[in-house]
């Protein structure tokens, strides 16, 4: 479950990136300021807006620490800041100065990196606040940028669609020079290593998830020396390039955000949707998860910065079992718009509520009733309705494993064996989407929208994560059991 808690309009041009620390909320703009909130009620700090870029601000980083802030502009330089008291403590001037479009700390806040429109890449001693070292890509602006968990080496992205791998002696170790068609915008690293192995963090290999121009997010496995890049799977729900994207701390999800105006929250295990948000009016450019709380940023040109809040997967079925120890059945309209609430459909509670819909009305709903009744157009927001429904009923609190939503054909409702993802980014059974294509209009059976195009992509992460889950034991427990 993920809800909108605060919506900041304080900047008054496009927001270019988000940060957190454990408790600081940190925002930069176009409009050459940084602003700091605290995360305990997201007032803005007394001395915010942090002024000093002569410029647009497009990064800003906190130290792992939580003692520095750094913040990178068009003006060429990379200024570090006290988050506490807001005073400056240093002016980083890129050697070529050059627009600098990104900046990053190293995990152990020993080294800055600064990445610059003509490629140069600056490496520098936080302590001394001096230039350690210098090197630059052949090709494109350096707009991406982040360090591995251990530390021993930094991975840039640019504008030509390379990623690079540097050591901390700025020696590259490895260049992919076709990461993204057009352009990489983003590289993160998931802060959990790849399981197996030793704890040493130097000696570890990880996940690190970049997004491009071309649409896509791409998952890869680096080794624990840098030298080996290796794709794991591409995402492809985004319907334009993807601006940003960032790992939980605990690696399980990850957030996009995209020109379609979107965000979508992943499970970054299985590459799959859990969540799509379109609250922003405009292109997302920013996301950032909070090391310590569940709340995301998103930062949007729409100058407006949004946090939301991401409950467990189980929040909802927690909910739903607390509510069912009341019987359904003698639900209240009201419980049953919090129940809506709980299960994300709150776009239906106005409807049910001027309905009337108590609890002994929802469990008597018929997918006609939705359509001619409550005028529910949207077949997704139907069939989702349906399945939860059909879920009270079956009783949540039995024990047995409930199929995931996603793991569902939108338009048959049955576990997909052959999944394919249309133009409109959902993921479809194969001969249902044709069928459907062939037989109606050229719309999305999810929005409504016309679709692009009837190409179809055979989803082969979907696959493995539904071939995943019916081979688990407790799948096969509950199946055996059956029958």
């Amino acid at each position: 479950m993920v809800t909108l808690v605060q919506t900041i309009t304080d900047h008054i041009d496009d927001v270019n990136c988000c940060a957190f620390s454990s408790t600081y909320l940190a925002s930069c703009s176009l409009d050459k300021t940084i602003r700091l909130y605290l995360l305990k009620d997201f007032s803005e700090l007394p001395f915010s807006p942090l002024k000093g870029h002569s410029y647009g601000v497009h990064s800003c980083c906190f130290s792992s620490c939580g003692k520095f802030l750094a913040s990178s502009s068009t003006d060429g330089t990379t200024m570090l800041w006290n988050p506490q008291t807001g005073e400056k403590l240093a002016v980083l001037r890129q050697p070529s100065e050059s627009p600098v479009r990104v900046c990053r700390f190293s995990p152990d806040t020993e080294y800055l990196v600064s990445g610059a429109a003509d490629g140069t890449v600056a490496l520098w001693d936080v302590r001394w606040k001096k230039l350690r070292r210098t090197s630059s890509v052949k090709d494109g602006s350096v707009i991406a940028c982040d360090f591995s968990p251990g530390g021993n080496y930094f991975v840039t992205g640019s504008t030509s669609g390379e990623l690079t791998v540097w050591d901390c002696q700025m020696k590259c170790l490895l260049n992919e020079k076709t990461a993204h068609d057009l352009g990489v915008t983003c590289c993160v690293f998931s802060p959990q290593p790849i399981k197996g192995g030793t704890d040493d963090y130097r000696f570890q290999s990880f996940l690190m998830a970049s997004c491009g121009q071309d649409n896509k997010i791409i998952f890869w496995n680096l080794s624990c020396s840098g030298y080996d890049l290796r794709m794991k799977y591409s995402l492809n729900h985004h319907t334009a390039p993807v601006l940003s994207c960032c790992f939980s701390s605990d690696g399980h999800i990850l957030v996009s955000g995209s020109v379609d105006k979107s965000i979508i929250i992943w499970d970054s295990i299985n590459g799959i949707p859990f969540h799509i948000l379109t609250q922003h009016k405009r292109y997302v450019t920013a996301c950032a998860f909070a090391p310590d709380l569940p709340l995301i940023a998103t930062g949007s040109m729409d100058k407006t910065v949004n946090v939301w809040r991401v409950e467990s997967k189980n929040s909802a079925n927690d909910y739903s079992s607390k509510k069912l120890r009341h019987s359904v059945q003698h639900w209240s309209e009201e419980e049953v718009c919090s129940w809506l609430s709980a299960e994300e459909l709150q776009e239906l509670v106005v409807v049910f509520k001027s309905n009337n819909i108590d609890g002994q009305e929802l469990l008597n709903l018929t997918e006609k009733n939705l359509v001619s009744d409550l005028k529910i157009e949207s077949l997704g927001l139907r069939n989702k309705a349906m399945w939860k429904i059909e879920e009270l009923k079956s009783n949540t609190e039995s024990t047995c494993v409930g199929v995931p939503d996603e793991f569902l054909c939108p338009i048959t409702r049955e576990i997909m064996t052959d999944p394919v993802i249309a133009s409109d980014g959902y993921s479809y059974e194969r001969e249902a989407i044709e069928n459907w294509i062939n037989t109606k209009k050229r719309t999305s059976p999810m929005t409504n929208m016309p679709l692009e195009t009837t190409l179809i992509t055979r989803n082969r992460t979907l696959k493995m994560a539904i071939d995943r889950w019916i081979d688990s034991p407790q799948v096969l427990q509950m199946t055996k059991h059956h029958h």
